[in-house]
């Protein structure tokens, strides 16, 4: 088993989305992102480490969320990408969000770090 495997990568994600749900979302991705690393939201917001880590403690937190479809691509010998279907809610939100995400991880220094996360919209 590798560090970069589905078991692996989708508990992670799952730690990044309960870190969300505490209002923790910018110490945890600020510590798991590359100093390079981004975020591309579905509002085409463009995030930057700095920025992930300055401002997701402060955002609303998720009251749920139910991750689905999960799927490892590999980019490379230190680097894949896991593909996921996620539905969230905030408290008093009728409709969930669901997008298609994707988070492209590499090993680096023996760690497992966040290079590139990105939402897209399902539409219907």
């Amino acid at each position: 088993m590798t560090a970069l495997d589905l078991t692996f990568l989708l508990a992670l994600e799952h730690r990044g989305w309960d870190s969300l749900c505490r209002s923790e979302g910018g110490t945890f991705y600020g510590d798991l992102m590359t100093p390079d690393g981004v975020m591309v939201l579905v509002n085409g917001m463009v995030l930057g480490r700095d920025e992930v880590a300055g401002s997701l403690n402060h955002a609303p937190p998720w009251a749920s969320y139910t991750l689905s479809g999960a799927r490892v691509v590999p980019v490379g010998g230190d680097a894949a990408a896991l593909v996921y279907r996620a539905a969230a809610t905030r408290k008093g939100q009728s409709e969930p969000f669901t997008a298609l995400m994707s988070s492209v991880y590499s090993l680096a220094g023996g760690q497992v770090r966040l290079a590139l996360y990105q939402q897209t919209t399902i539409t219907h």
